[in-house]
């Protein structure tokens, strides 16, 4: 008579530890899916928050430095290159300054590396939005050079215009002269340089 053999059965129901981890699996997963999701979105957010983080105080401690440089090299005064830039860069949140690194609205010509933008400029006591080239720069630095050659070596119909600056005693007289050579469009473009130096301290780089 053959005896049969039975085999022990597996107990197929889940353990209690094993049930518990398994569910907290599933709730980690849950949580990382939903953290996926939320950042899809958080680099633009970053970048904004860094954007508005930046202080008027930084962006001065950024190129004050080179601005002296420049200045024991070519005698242009610091407050001059750092309140124009300022002004013509909304602290280096404008476009053309964040992206393009034109810190002072350098226009381009020619086959120089330029992007066309709107700006705005006063032409018969009014003040109307045009299209304008302007240059492309890789630093601000290099801007910040161009800035300065072009107070050197003046323009093609006249490169004695920015004389007077270079000889400015002050940054007074440095920012009249800008306005006088017709560096910018606006009348009272003179005015703004002066307060921005004055409200800054930024005389105190000269």
């Amino acid at each position: 008579m053959s005896v049969r053999k039975y085999k022990k059965r597996k107990n197929n129901k889940p353990s209690l530890p094993a049930l518990f981890a398994g569910l907290l699996l599933v709730g980690v997963l849950f949580v990382f899916s939903l953290s996926v999701l939320s950042d899809s979105n958080e680099p633009q957010l970053i970048n904004e928050e860094q954007q508005k983080k930046v202080s008027k105080e930084e962006f001065i401690g950024k190129i004050s430095p080179y601005a002296q440089e420049l200045q024991a090299s070519y005698g242009v005064l610091p407050s001059i290159i750092i309140g124009q830039a300022i002004l013509e860069s909304n602290w280096g949140q404008s476009t053309l300054a964040a992206q393009y690194n034109n810190l002072f609205g350098i226009k381009a010509y020619g086959d120089q590396k330029k992007i066309n933008l709107e700006t705005k400029e006063y032409v018969n006591e009014v003040w109307i939005t045009i299209q304008g080239d302007f240059r492309v720069y890789n630093t601000w630095e290099e801007s910040m050079d161009d800035h300065t050659k072009l107070f050197i070596n003046g323009v093609t119909w006249n490169p004695r215009l920015y004389d007077k600056v270079l000889l400015a005693t002050n940054y007074k007289e440095a920012a009249r002269a800008l306005q006088e050579a017709g560096y910018a469009t606006d009348p009272t473009y003179a005015e703004k340089v002066i307060g921005v130096i004055e409200s800054y301290k930024l005389y105190t780089y000269d």
